[in-house]
């Protein structure tokens, strides 16, 4: 229990050391997190139920040689696509977000090391060491959590990409 409450103090320690930017970035790395999970989710679970409806429902089709059939194969993969790449331009726009956040954690803490420096000069390191740890921080954590969030969309561009080029294999048009 103890090593609980020690840990909570320390990342408490770290969010009052970075400044209230950092908090932003914690929170938006959070909820990015949330989304990449459940688009994992969905890829590797919820979509194989979707795809076998999808494939069946093709197979039961008649008519799988007209033009019309056509039309009916290529809207299938689209909604495929589209179920595969929801929420995608959602974490890509978090991923950008992290970083900006973090220049802008950057920006907050240098105004605050030179309202030090007009107040008492460069005589008073401390009050200027805290600034510049709420530039430093901030900057960090904003490129610590974009770099594995852009490793995950890329992970799941390509599964998108790849299973929605699998699904237009099994629908394949009778000529």
């Amino acid at each position: 229990m103890n090593f609980i409450a020690e840990s909570i103090d320390g990342i408490r320690a770290f969010f009052e050391t970075g400044g209230p930017v950092l908090t932003y970035i914690g929170v938006l790395i959070f909820f990015m997190w949330i989304f990449i999970i459940e688009r994992l989710s969905y890829m590797w679970f919820g979509y194989r139920t979707y795809r076998k409806q999808v494939v069946n429902a093709w197979k039961v089709r008649s008519d799988r040689e007209s033009w019309n059939a056509e039309q009916i194969r290529i809207a299938m993969i689209s909604r495929a696509r589209l179920s595969l790449n929801k929420s995608l331009p959602t974490i890509q726009a978090m991923v950008a977000l992290c970083p900006l956040l973090g220049l802008l954690g950057t920006v907050t803490g240098m105004i605050e090391v030179f309202n030090v420096m007009t107040l008492s000069g460069t005589g008073n390191a401390r009050s200027m060491a805290s600034g510049v740890s709420k530039a430093t921080i901030p900057t960090m954590a904003g490129m610590v959590g974009a770099l594995p969030g852009v490793f995950a969309v890329s992970y799941l561009k390509r599964t998108a990409k790849r299973e929605t080029e699998l699904l237009e294999d099994k629908l394949i048009l009778d000529h």
